[in-house]
């Protein structure tokens, strides 16, 4: 695999609001990999790390409630899934802050492993769900996390020019 996760269709959920959000993911996490690569400061890819934890968790309770909402049949096994790729992070920072581990090419390879996987699997499983259930592919208007992204990624261009 490469360096940066680039988008494509074979990762489209089919979903607009999600797939923003999935496109969200894959920049904070390409955005991860550059602050190595590029040898930005350790209290940096601390931050970067912080914002894709948070992000995450910002998704995956936007996938949960659309999954309750739907009555989604493997809501239990996906939210499991969830959580531990949280409790995963949460401990990830913890030991990156406390200096017993660094953020590197195997870090990112698991990062980019695990986020591309449960794309293509565990999400296109309740993506076929929620469209058959009624969801709408597409929206007029963008929806709150893509606008709240994109104000994000317009402070966050000012403020680290």
């Amino acid at each position: 695999m490469g360096d940066d996760v680039t988008w494509s269709l074979a990762l489209s959920v089919g979903i607009d609001e999600l797939d923003a959000q999935h496109r969200a993911l894959l920049d904070l996490l390409n955005q991860l990999h550059s602050s190595v690569t590029d040898g930005l400061t350790r209290q940096r890819q601390l931050e970067l790390l912080g914002e894709l934890a948070e992000y995450t968790k910002i998704h995956f309770a936007v996938e949960e409630s659309l999954m309750r909402i739907f009555g989604y049949p493997d809501y239990e096994r996906h939210k499991t899934q969830h959580e531990g790729l949280i409790r995963n992070m949460v401990d990830l920072q913890q030991r990156l802050d406390q200096g017993r581990e660094e953020v590197d090419a195997a870090l990112m390879r698991h990062l980019r492993h695990w986020l591309i996987d449960h794309i293509l699997q565990s999400d296109q499983d309740y993506s076929r769900f929620f469209l058959a259930a009624g969801a709408l592919a597409k929206h007029a208007k963008p929806s709150w996390s893509t606008r709240i992204w994109d104000h994000l990624q317009f402070c966050s261009a000012k403020c680290w020019s």
